[in-house]
């Protein structure tokens, strides 16, 4: 049980002592402090996690292009070990069956123009060919940039989105789409053997007339580090206060012990203040 009751420091001056805080309150300041560290190393191991994964993108990205993966490898892909490859592939467009994906970019609002690329093996892999604004969506404003023959294409390799766009879900039955979900637009296309995948092209592989490639952005936020800093200093903000509760309500408490004891300061106190005038004994 706490002692309470009053301090009478050594110019006079009285206060209070300080009631420590119930066991219960006690316990759930020692486990907010730990969890609070634990949040702030937690934020350190994902800031070295997104650090490593924007070096891996970043040399991806600008590797030189490589063939696309085999069919046979297909349901092996994934972003972790895929996304933002530099790939290269050919065969030639399936404009009557593209699909236009709403996009805001650089260049304004507008639409990302999906065309399927069949392969000479019969394979098909939608190319996100590029960006072209509202005015352009229908396709006849814009046969000159879609070529007929052969193509070579060169982008970065994208995993689908299946789950849509920003709070906004795709509606193919009405040909509404926010997100580039592969296999949802294959079936609305009628297309079969379909890569999982999409490929963003590259400027290179602009065509004069046709849609606008190479605006893909690449970027990861990374305020992992603020965090960690934040969590932390939460952590110590409650360390202290837990300490002017416990180290110097203890230190009153024992100062407060040593004038009761009768000091000679706490003598003169009480001969002076509390005891009125003294007899001394003959």
């Amino acid at each position: 049980m706490s002692e309470t009751g009053t301090l009478t420091g050594k110019d006079g001056a009285r206060s209070k002592a300080v009631r420590p805080p119930s066991l219960w309150l006690t316990v759930l300041s020692l486990i907010a402090f730990v969890l609070l560290i634990a949040l702030g190393v937690w934020q350190i191991e994902r800031r070295a996690w997104k650090l490593a994964l924007i070096d891996r993108v970043e040399q991806r990205v600008h590797a030189p292009a490589q063939p696309i993966p085999s069919p046979a490898s297909w349901p092996a892909v994934s972003a972790a070990n895929d996304e933002y490859r530099h790939v290269s592939l050919s065969g030639r467009f399936l404009h009557e069956s593209e699909t236009l994906v709403q996009a805001v970019t650089e260049e304004g609002p507008g639409y990302w123009v999906l065309t399927p690329l069949q392969r000479d093996d019969g394979t098909v892999v939608l190319i996100n060919r590029g960006f072209v604004p509202s005015e352009r969506r229908d396709a006849s404003t814009r046969r000159d940039g879609n070529p007929q023959g052969r193509v070579e294409i060169t982008g970065l390799l994208r995993v689908t989105e299946p789950r849509g766009g920003f709070l906004r879900t795709n509606v193919p039955e009405h040909n509404r789409w926010y997100s580039r979900d592969v296999a949802a637009i294959a079936t609305a296309r009628g297309l079969r053997e379909v890569a999982p995948f999409f490929v963003d092209a590259d400027a290179g592989s602009q065509i004069a007339g046709g849609p606008i490639g190479g605006l893909t952005v690449i970027r990861f936020p990374n305020n992992h580090l603020i965090y960690a800093l934040t969590w932390f200093a939460l952590a110590f903000m409650l360390a202290g206060r837990l300490f002017v509760i416990f180290g110097g309500g203890l230190f009153r408490r024992k100062r407060f012990v040593h004038d009761k004891a009768g000091g000679s300061d706490a003598v003169a106190r009480r001969t002076g203040s509390d005891a009125g005038t003294i007899v001394e004994p003959t």
